[in-house]
């Protein structure tokens, strides 16, 4: 899979502020096309309805259903059943590091982030994962 450039991501925020800011660096900036969620049940909705997207970028906290749950429910659909994944979190103490890796994540950006530079992180964290 090497080589392979990610260019749609399910992105997956509950804070309008940091989905718009991030929607705006991973478009504008990074030139992603992005499918934007505001919760797991709205990402697996949109998986279930056609969104195959090359990238999951799921916050860790949200209301309802975490990250962490949002991942395992959206590896029971084909769609998404190996679909690499970067976690986004401001917990990112070396155990919860750990846990995100163990959970199958090719890496994880912590917040808040710089908008500038989220593309390249993205990137860089694809291109190590692959």
């Amino acid at each position: 899979m090497s080589g392979i450039p990610v260019a749609n991501i399910l992105y997956v925020e509950d804070d309008p502020d940091i989905q718009t800011v991030a929607q705006i660096a991973l478009e504008v900036v990074g030139g992603f096309t992005l499918k934007t969620c505001s919760s797991g049940v709205e990402a697996l909705e949109a998986v279930k309805s056609g969104c195959a997207p090359d990238l999951l970028l799921l916050d860790v906290m949200m209301p309802n259903m975490d990250g962490p749950t949002t991942l395992s429910e959206l590896r029971q659909l084909p769609a998404t059943a190996t679909t690499p994944v970067i976690f986004m979190t401001a917990k990112v103490q070396a155990g919860e590091l750990a846990y995100y890796k163990s959970l199958g994540a090719i890496g994880v950006i912590a917040k808040p982030f710089d908008p500038m530079e989220l593309s390249e992180q993205v990137r860089e964290l694809w291109s190590q994962g692959h």
